[in-house]
């Protein structure tokens, strides 16, 4: 049903709405693969889109006008994450009579059965024949992107000295509070690196990082060598990867804890104020991996190999569709 296909020639949809951890994700996988990903941000309508998936009737035309449509002709390959889309992309799955391959991102919260596969993180414990565990999320960080951005340095990090540590921050979210104790926490800390460590830092905070906690940063490090990204002109997120010698990451955000391990240098989490039973088992599994450390204020030195949950992904996809390069 999907075999002798060549990988390039997939016509892919990527399913989400529109959360950029969640696309970028599905990204990640795309880019890996080899297609080029046609991208669709759904709206669901009220009250639809409270409801769990497994509730949600005739998802396709739950869909709200306010996003992208979801009709034939349907897809040879469809990557989804997020809560949204699981029920349209079951739905897309079963009006294709099959043909679409359908891949999950994340534990979908049904039955596991009705996707082609599901690539969840371990600490979210789903198993299952169609269900392949990773050690962290997907995303897009690749060798290849990593020595394409260390060629071409941003000129924000030309005069800070090295050690360079880039400074990953998150924000509030459901299971973490990033509180003005915790920013001025983490501002000591990395004013420590700079002067007992003689480290350069490189911060970029991200959509969920709030004002006061880049204040309390700002004031942290004033008159070190530091560069905070004012979110204008291009986001050198990928650039601050690609040059650190080491990462500092809040532990709000699996992503970019798997991001920052995907360049195989120290990675230490700051721990913030909440939590949850699944982020306690992934930074527990990061650590007994021997990919992170907590963040006390000091630098260490350590090596590991970074996983390779994004090819193991791609891998799987490739053989379960039969493709060929």
């Amino acid at each position: 049903m999907h075999g002798n296909r060549r990988t390039q020639d997939l016509v892919c949809w990527i399913v989400s709405d529109g959360k950029a951890g969640m696309e970028s994700q599905c990204l990640g996988l795309a880019e890996t693969l080899g297609v080029e990903p046609a991208v669709k941000r759904i709206q669901v309508r009220k009250p639809w889109r409270w409801l769990p998936p497994s509730l949600m009737p005739a998802p396709l035309s739950a869909l709200g006008s306010g996003g992208d449509r979801l009709t034939p002709p349907w897809p040879d390959l469809l990557i989804a994450s997020g809560r949204l889309a699981v029920a349209p992309a079951i739905a897309v799955r079963r009006a294709s009579g099959g043909r679409t391959f359908c891949v999950q991102l994340q534990d979908p919260t049904v039955n596991a059965a009705k996707f082609d596969l599901v690539a969840t993180p371990r600490h979210d414990r789903l198993t299952g024949a169609n269900v392949i565990s990773t050690l962290g999320a997907m995303h897009r960080i690749t060798a290849a992107r990593l020595a394409a951005e260390a060629r071409r340095a941003p000129p924000c990090l030309a005069a800070l000295p090295r050690p360079l540590v880039s400074v990953l921050l998150g924000g509030d979210n459901r299971a973490y509070r990033f509180t003005p104790a915790a920013a001025q926490a983490l501002g000591h800390g990395l004013a420590c690196l700079a002067r007992n460590e003689g480290a350069g830092l490189a911060v970029t905070p991200s959509r969920r990082t709030g004002a006061h906690v880049v204040e309390a940063i700002r004031r942290a490090l004033d008159g070190l060598p530091a560069v905070i990204w004012d979110g204008t002109g291009d986001n050198p997120y990928f650039g601050f990867l690609a040059h650190a010698d080491a990462l500092v990451v809040t532990g709000d955000s699996v992503n970019m804890v798997s991001e920052a391990a995907a360049t195989g240098k120290p990675v230490f989490v700051v721990e913030l104020e909440g939590g949850s039973r699944k982020f306690s088992r992934f930074h527990a599994t990061m650590r007994a991996a021997g990919v992170t450390r907590p963040f006390a204020g000091r630098l260490e030195h350590w090596t590991y190999q970074p996983p390779d949950d994004t090819q193991r992904v791609a891998a799987e996809i490739r053989r379960r569709m039969d493709l060929v390069a």
